[in-house]
C-alpha cells in the first residue's frame, strides 16, 4: 500500500503575498479580494484583539494590507466562501466597510 502524501490531506493556508499598501491608499477604489488571514494581534492598545491581512488585486497587481478593523474582519469571515469577489473599501465616520 502506497503511503499518503502530505499535500493530499493537509489544508495549510498558503502565505499571502503581494506588495504591502496602506488601507487609506486604496479607499474608494475597486479591488478584487483574493485571500485573507485573521490572526491575534500583539498590539492591542488601539486595535482589537485581532488583525486582518487582506490580499487583493488592483490594476492587475497583487497587493496586501493590514487592519484591525472589526467591521472588515466580521465581513470577510462572513463572506469568505464568496472569495474571489470585487468590492470597494470605504470609510464611514470612524470605521471601514466593504461596499
Amino acid at each position: 500500500m502506497q503511503p499518503n502524501r502530505f499535500s493530499d490531506f493537509a489544508k495549510e493556508q498558503s502565505r499571502l503575498d503581494g506588495d504591502k499598501v496602506k488601507l487609506k491608499d486604496i479607499l474608494n477604489q475597486e479591488i478584487t479580494v483574493t485571500g485573507y488571514k485573521v490572526k491575534k494581534s500583539n498590539y492591542t492598545k488601539t486595535s482589537g484583539e485581532q488583525y486582518l491581512t487582506l490580499q487583493f488585486e488592483i490594476n492587475g497587481e497583487k497587493k496586501i494590507f493590514f487592519t484591525g478593523s472589526g467591521v472588515l474582519i466580521e465581513q470577510i469571515e462572513r463572506y469568505a466562501d464568496k472569495i474571489p469577489f470585487i468590492t470597494t473599501v470605504i470609510k464611514i465616520d470612524k470605521y471601514y466597510t466593504f461596499s
